[in-house]
């Protein structure tokens, strides 16, 4: 049985003008999947009019909240002390929001209770999936 932990908060997207929009999000993380977190983002804040989930990985989330961290479509740094930015790059542009870092470090420990760090795993399906997929035998 696999564990699913949720913790609704707000952030703040910084948009092009500097402005700052208040938005709800869902922080999302699962015994399923454990290498990764989850930003759920309602219908009603998206481009789409569409709920919009972003899923990177919880190991850049810890780092990010210590130090700049991520070269891909997410990056994660903190904003001084008391605040962490997340940004998502897409070919539509980047968003940039700005979390209360205490409220992903709470998050992040949470997770650690659902699987603690270095004792995730990928699982069967991946290890059958890469095997496959470099010619091996499952």
């Amino acid at each position: 049985m696999h564990v699913t932990l949720q913790q609704p908060t707000g952030a703040r997207l910084i948009t092009a003008a500097d402005q700052e929009l208040a938005i709800p999000v869902t922080l999302r993380h699962t015994s399923a999947d454990p290498l990764a977190v989850h930003l759920d983002f309602p219908p009603h804040v998206t481009a789409d009019g569409e709920v919009t989930t972003w899923t990177f990985a919880r190991v850049l989330l810890g780092e990010g909240l210590r130090t700049a961290a991520g070269i891909g479509n997410v990056r994660v740094r903190p904003a001084g002390s008391t605040h962490t930015y997340v940004e998502f790059r897409a070919p539509q542009g980047l968003a940039r929001l700005r979390f209360t870092t205490a409220d992903l470090l709470r998050f992040l420990a949470r997770t650690y209770t659902v699987v603690a760090p270095d004792e995730e795993t990928v699982g069967a399906e991946l290890d059958h999936g890469l095997v496959e997929l470099f010619g091996g035998r499952v």
